[in-house]
């Protein structure tokens, strides 16, 4: 196989291996949760954040307000040029609010790493019966292994020859 073949197969392997790691598949939950997210907030601020706001402000329609620069001309065709002010207000708006809902869970996430922190660390349970009796045979043979290693060794008795 040439040089540039394997160089190409350790590419795609290499990739394989980036995308089948963990973190990256939860990144990309991530991302879908959040695009998603993002609907929810959408639909929060147009349908229900802003209409009572409007009324509030004499019936203000905020997606409808923009300032125009240059009026549609239908005999030429010609789209209207304008500044929508009013969907920039919704769309920051729109940020405030996943902002805000962002903090809270940072906060939330922060305050629980804290209290978990500060908890007194779990003790290991108490030992079984066997594994307490296992440590007591393992110590005995420890200490016999010790005594007979700690005493002289006997010298054999003397041939007779």
């Amino acid at each position: 196989m040439s040089e540039p073949a394997k160089s190409r197969l350790s590419i795609f392997g290499e990739f394989r291996e980036f995308i089948a790691r963990g973190n990256v598949i939860d990144l990309a939950v991530g991302v879908i949760i959040g695009a998603a997210f993002n609907d929810i907030v959408k639909g929060l601020v147009d349908n229900i954040v802003m209409p009572p706001i409007g009324l509030l402000l004499a019936g203000l329609d905020f997606s409808q307000m923009k300032l125009v620069l240059k009026a549609a001309d239908p005999a030429k065709k010609a789209a209207e040029v304008a500044v929508q002010y009013g969907l920039f207000f919704n769309t920051l708006l729109r940020f405030l609010i996943v902002a805000w809902v962002v903090f809270l869970l940072v906060k939330l996430v922060n305050t629980i790493r804290r209290r978990d922190a500060a908890a007194p660390p779990k003790e290991p349970p108490a030992p079984t019966p066997q594994e307490v009796l296992l440590t007591e045979i393992r110590d005995l043979l420890q200490n016999r292994g010790a005594a007979a290693s700690a005493a002289p060794a006997e010298k054999p008795p003397a041939r007779r020859t």
